[in-house]
């Protein structure tokens, strides 16, 4: 059973805007977490 389904340039937009934002957080997460493991190796013992 396979249906067409029409998307439309309303969800192909969504579906940008959700991918996009996405990859924006990762990126902020990541570059946390780089610092803070940064920051543990730079730690005296």
């Amino acid at each position: 059973m396979s249906k067409n389904i029409e998307i439309g340039v309303a969800g192909s937009i969504t579906v940008s805007i959700l991918t996009i934002s996405f990859a924006f957080l990762m990126r902020s997460f990541y570059k946390r977490f780089s610092r803070l493991e940064k920051r543990k190796d730079d730690a005296p013992e």
